[in-house]
């Protein structure tokens, strides 16, 4: 150890890099990344007190926390129910690890079960969140609209075998457009303070034997897109007039709606963030539609 003006220099300790490190590591950063997952292999997103089966947060959560050697806690833009995808759910976690984004990736992936992986992630500032910084979700729901039934995407798609006038679900569906109290098409176990939401987008179109619904809102209520679906499909099979959606938006009562759609149908497909228009963010999916979409044209 050698002196300098009054000051101990320490060589070749290496101690001034270690003090760095740990400087470092107590930093607490925030990280953002886009997920998706195969709703049939878990019981919804939320972790639930008393187990009730796999659940996406809690296979990130544990996936994480691996990489990052700590506990990590994740939140997302959005909620799903059992059974339902995403191609496009985003979520933010904190931590005090050091990883490159490359290493976040990978570590998390190879921890993760099959069924759900991390598209891509990366550092998002403090105030960024998930949840509260989304201007807007977006959701489609697919129907295979044919008399067989599906056999390989039978986890993957919801199946409607009498035939669907779609121009008709999507006249109907127009009433939901603007800021609505929407009690009849929640359902009853929702814990949402009131049920005023704003549906931006939503429309209904046929390519070839399928109907695909899609619907944009500030946000959502539980059950609120499968029980909008459950109101179009009478009206397409002709069942019930094309003006029963809005009285049932205007009733504002659950037990005037129609049946609730199955989760299998529905996928979480996009998240607006204004204040933050790096991120990522791919909505075209899932990929099937993609090719749909691209025969369609």
């Amino acid at each position: 150890m050698a002196t300098c003006s009054g000051f101990f220099i320490v060589q070749g300790s290496g101690m001034s890099d270690k003090i760095d490190q740990q400087e470092e590591q107590s930093i607490t950063r925030r990280f953002v990344a886009g997920v998706e997952y195969n709703g049939a292999l878990f019981k919804g997103w939320q972790k639930q007190k008393h187990y009730a089966g796999p659940s996406v947060q809690e296979a990130l959560e544990k996936a994480i926390s691996r990489v990052a050697n700590h506990t990590v806690d994740v939140v997302c833009a959005g909620r799903t129910d059992a059974g339902v995808h995403a191609s496009a759910q985003v979520i933010h976690f904190d931590t005090s690890a050091v990883r490159d984004e490359r290493a976040w990736k990978l570590g998390i992936n190879t921890n993760l079960p099959d069924g759900v992986c991390v598209n891509w992630i990366m550092p998002a500032p403090q105030d960024f969140h998930a949840r509260f910084s989304a201007v807007a979700r977006r959701y489609r729901y697919f129907i295979m609209n044919k008399q067989v039934k599906p056999g390989l995407m039978h986890d993957g798609v919801s199946w409607w075998r009498r035939p669907l006038d779609a121009e008709k679900m999507h006249e109907a569906a127009q009433y939901l457009l603007g800021e609505h109290d929407f009690t009849s098409f929640r359902a009853k176990d929702c814990q949402a303070r009131h049920a005023v939401r704003t549906m931006k987008y939503i429309s209904v179109k046929r390519l070839n034997d399928w109907v695909i619904v899609e619907v944009c809102a500030n946000a959502f209520l539980y059950h609120m897109v499968r029980n909008i679906v459950g109101v179009l499909l009478p009206i397409g099979e002709g069942k019930k007039p094309v003006e029963w959606c809005e009285q049932v938006l205007a009733a504002q009562d659950r037990r005037q709606a129609g049946v609730t759609a199955p989760g299998e149908g529905l996928y979480f497909v996009n998240v607006e963030y204004p204040e933050y228009p790096h991120l990522p963010i791919d909505g075209t999916g899932p990929a099937f539609y993609q090719f749909m979409s691209h025969a369609e044209g």
